[in-house]
């Protein structure tokens, strides 16, 4: 069943609802009526954050089109499994979102994370992409590719602290260490050009799907994924 929504103020979470993949719950939001010529439009969150982070996006696009939004499996109200997260898992999510509930190609709209899940789409399953847009896109993650020659210093650097931060007690440590509000707060104030945007409804949304059970193990399995493709 599909929420719909033609208006609501800014700073209301949209109302959303569940659908099933893999046994697993998927949160998803939709809003606005579908114009005719345009296809729709899938907004995908970035590292950390959920479908609350499109609510002003949501509120001024469903003006003219159809928009969706979704919770990558791992974030936001998505549930949370213990397993491996990778681009591949992320792209054929949102192919068989597409697939199975819009039910037409749309137009991939992804943020950071987002935006690399949206490419993979878009790359490997262009059936389901009538187009696609780039947000502070990611980079690599998790599709393995030759390997390349790196400076040796750096190369035993970066090993040294992937093989502490890999631990599950260190993984532990930071994870609860980054999702502290005060910390979120200023992740925030270092990349938001208008401060008075970082508010305490924009720290809590991003908090609270950390206290969910599952979290930490997602964020350990995402720092652990290997370097991918560039």
């Amino acid at each position: 069943m599909t929420t719909q929504v033609i208006a609501t103020p800014s700073n209301t979470p949209i109302p959303g609802t569940y659908w099933q993949w893999r046994g697993e719950s998927i949160y998803y939001v939709q809003a606005g009526q579908k114009p005719s010529g345009y296809p729709p439009l899938l907004l995908i969150h970035g590292f950390g954050a959920s479908t609350d982070h499109w609510r002003k996006n949501i509120a001024q696009l469903s003006q003219d089109f159809e928009v969706w939004a979704i919770d990558l499996l791992g974030f936001g109200r998505s549930a949370k499994p213990d397993g491996e997260y990778s681009g591949n898992l992320w792209r054929d999510q949102l192919d068989d979102f597409i697939t199975e509930v819009i039910g037409q190609p749309v137009v991939l709209a992804g943020n950071s994370l987002g935006g690399y899940a949206a490419l993979c789409v878009a790359a490997q399953r262009p059936s389901s992409a009538a187009g696609l847009v780039l947000l502070n896109s990611a980079g690599p993650f998790s599709d393995t590719q030759p390997a390349t020659k790196v400076n040796p210093v750096k190369k035993v650097l970066n090993q040294v602290t992937k093989s502490i931060f890999i631990q599950p007690w260190a993984s532990f440590l930071l994870f609860q260490y980054l999702r502290r509000p005060s910390i979120i707060r200023k992740t925030l104030q270092k990349v938001y050009l208008d401060q008075d945007a970082v508010t305490e409804q924009l720290v809590d949304e991003i908090y609270r799907p950390s206290c969910d059970p599952g979290a930490a193990q997602v964020f350990a399995s995402v720092f652990k994924s290997p370097q991918g493709e560039k």
